[in-house]
């Protein structure tokens, strides 16, 4: 394993505009998106070199630059964002300041780490099966999955594109609020949801001494609404939501990899490329069933999430697992944290990590979800949560 306590694979200053929302902060971008002049990594070396650099930024990366942030860098992904730790055999693991024994999480590892070392104000990563909220858990930070399909992915290196998404991490609610409004494209609301449910299954799934350090911010969480209840989120079982993103999700990334794979053979780490070969192998009554399942749970969310109504549920099972442990132990960790992931790729709706609770010392998230479209509603209740501390 190497030990990185940078969190970036290159150092590129490019000044936003004079003048905009954003003016005086900097960002950095997870090297899977596009930088005009400078090549997508994608955590991968032999990706680099077997593909153009680009000319023209992606669309998140103009996007702050027009509202006058300053990118000072790229950072490290797990390798072709197929991770959840945060550990790359290539670039290294970014330091987890707050945890520095332990991961960062991923695949968004280095853009966490950049923003939890305090070393930018705010930094673009990705997420389809989990990799802003499980980073934003492991590092402290505010993050978030916004509604699949919301934002402009160009220039974004696509993984499985029914799942993918861009998010954005920060340590302080005002400026994840500013950087909110610039990249939905709307005003973060003063009026705050009128029902909460505590997604009881979730909570369940997360290990007891998770549970017991979020239940301060549940309770503060409680104050801001009318009304509160318990439910179960996913009445299938979280596993067998899980088994239907780890059924789609990797099929999709196959797809999206084959013919590079195929065409170049480029060096891969041993778990990424067993997870390529067995999703080659996912058969199509496979899929079917796995679709079927991706209907049911967006009908469930939908059912749930009715207007002026928000879920919460744990970020992820258990604070971050210490660097460097055997894959016999990493995968059924890996398997946990997917789990409690799975319903934003399946699903699409809206999630905000919420930082404020520590076990053991290491921090871990409180996670916020609405229906469609709410992402800016998510903001103002992670907003509200902290004017409350």
């Amino acid at each position: 394993m190497i030990e990185s306590t940078s969190p970036f694979v290159s150092t590129v200053r490019i000044d936003g505009a004079p003048r905009g929302p954003l003016a005086g902060l900097t960002f950095a971008a997870k090297d899977l998106f596009d930088v005009a002049g400078h090549p997508t990594g994608s955590g991968n070396p032999d990706w680099a070199r077997q593909n153009a650099v680009p000319t023209r930024h992606a669309w998140a990366v103009q996007r702050l630059l027009d509202a006058g942030a300053t990118l000072i860098g790229k950072t490290i992904t797990d390798e072709v964002s197929l991770g959840i730790l945060g550990e790359n055999p290539f670039d290294g693991t970014p330091l987890n300041p707050l945890a520095p024994q332990h991961v960062p999480g991923g695949s968004s590892s280095g853009s966490a780490s950049a923003v939890a070392q305090q070393l930018c104000d705010t930094a673009l990563g990705t997420d389809t099966g989990g990799s802003v909220r499980v980073p934003a858990s492991f590092c402290g930070l505010y993050g978030i999955r916004p509604t699949h399909g919301r934002l402009d992915v160009t220039g974004m290196m696509p993984q499985a594109p029914s799942s993918d998404t861009t998010g954005w991490f920060a340590r302080d609610a005002d400026t994840f609020a500013r950087v909110s409004e610039v990249l939905l494209g709307e005003p973060i609301p003063r009026e705050l949801p009128s029902s909460l449910i505590i997604a009881v299954d979730a909570f369940g799934f997360a290990d007891a001494d998770t549970r017991a350090a979020l239940q301060p911010m549940v309770r503060r969480l409680s104050t801001l609404v009318k009304d509160v209840r318990e439910d179960v989120m996913a009445p299938p079982g979280l596993s067998v939501w899980a088994r239907a993103q780890r059924t789609l999700q990797p099929w999709e990334a196959w797809l999206t990899f084959k013919e590079w794979v195929e065409r170049d053979n480029p060096r891969l780490q041993w778990s990424v490329a067993r997870g390529l070969a067995l999703a080659a192998m996912i058969s199509e009554n496979e899929r079917q069933w796995a679709e079927q399942m991706r209907i049911e749970a967006r009908a469930r969310l939908t059912w749930l999430l009715v207007p002026s109504t928000i879920l919460c549920l744990p970020s992820t099972p258990f604070p971050a697992p210490r660097k460097g442990l055997p894959l016999s132990t990493l995968t059924p960790l890996r398997a946990r944290i997917t789990t409690m992931e799975a319903h934003g790729g399946l699903t699409g709706v809206p999630q905000v990590s919420i930082p404020g609770a520590l076990v053991d010392g290491l921090p871990v998230g409180l996670s916020v979800i609405g229906g469609h479209g709410t992402d800016a509603t998510l903001v103002a209740v992670a907003r509200a949560m902290a004017a409350r501390r």
